[in-house]
């Protein structure tokens, strides 16, 4: 790969960053899909600029990629049954895998639509299946803790000693 000249003024910055770009894609490590690719370019020309100390006067819609949503944030969460993607308009019980796949985290996503951070990753009923499959198995409490059905949830279970005390033997 060739390095970034300082003082090369015929070096261009657009045309380096078209060579980095499809060797970074190439990796089969990256996950990006073919709408991904624009942003990363612009990305990736905005790095090389700054490595190469180019400045270039660059429009506000240059700098923030404007992400209009598939659909409204009342209508992506209307049903207890699926959260609607942003992306792509498509329901989805969790989001988490959806998200990974066009390269972003569930922080990146609320940043990206401007949501608040307690915007749910998982749908409502979703959420309340697992957390009752979850108390059904015992998960969450302390080993040697049991349930019982009259009250004190969680309290110690009473151990039977099969062993006489010393002072009944007397």
């Amino acid at each position: 790969m060739a390095n970034i000249p300082e003082d090369d003024p015929n070096f261009d910055t657009i045309d380096f960053a078209v060579q980095l770009t499809p060797a970074w894609l190439s990796n089969p490590n990256t996950r990006a899909s073919e709408t991904d690719v624009l942003a990363f370019l612009k990305d990736m020309h905005r790095a090389v600029d700054q490595l190469s100390g180019v400045e270039r006067d660059l429009k506000p819609a240059d700098v923030a990629n404007e992400y209009t949503p598939a659909v409204s944030v009342r209508q992506s969460l209307a049903s207890k049954d699926h959260i609607i993607s942003m992306i792509d308009g498509k329901p989805y019980k969790t989001l988490r895998r959806h998200l990974a796949g066009h390269g972003l985290t569930p922080q990146d996503y609320r940043d990206r639509y401007r949501q608040k951070s307690d915007y749910p990753m998982v749908a409502e009923s979703y959420s309340e299946a697992r957390r009752a499959m979850a108390k059904k198995i015992g998960l969450g409490r302390k080993p040697g803790m049991t349930r019982s059905p009259g009250g004190a949830n969680g309290a110690p279970a009473k151990s039977k000693s099969k062993r006489k005390s010393a002072t009944s033997d007397a």
